[in-house]
């Protein structure tokens, strides 16, 4: 039970319901012919290797045209980069779209590579 406890988002009422459960015997077989019918398989990583931002941090400003912010966070992420939502001095690829300010202000103070979403959408294309 204390070990339930320590999971995040497990608290006392689950963690009873679950041991209650774990304590009958015609849970724990239901539970059994679950298992015997999985078949773990290995996770699909990304294809990051050769991604031209693997690694790098990329912070998206303005607005994009051609995809929504959602969208190019997650097609970064696929490629192996961390999406931020500040500019710092460790990031290094700010993609500006119309309406951008400070951000883009702060990146081109900062000597930071900056990108329309044409320039973007180039840097990743076949990645």
């Amino acid at each position: 039970w204390a070990d339930l406890i320590g999971i995040d988002g497990v608290g006392s009422v689950m963690a009873s319901s679950l041991v209650n459960a774990f304590a009958q015997e015609k849970e724990r077989a239901s539970i059994d012919r679950l298992i015997a019918e999985l078949r773990v398989q290995e996770a699909a990583r990304p294809a990051t290797e050769g991604s031209p931002v693997a690694g790098k941090t990329v912070v998206f400003t303005g607005t994009l045209e051609q995809m929504t912010r959602a969208e190019a966070k997650a097609r970064a992420e696929r490629l192996g980069a961390k999406v931020s939502g500040s500019v710092s001095a460790r990031t290094d690829i700010v993609v500006a779209g119309p309406g951008a300010g400070s951000k883009a202000k702060k990146a081109a103070e900062l000597g930071i590579q900056t990108l329309d979403e044409e320039g973007w959408l180039a840097l990743i294309e076949g990645a």
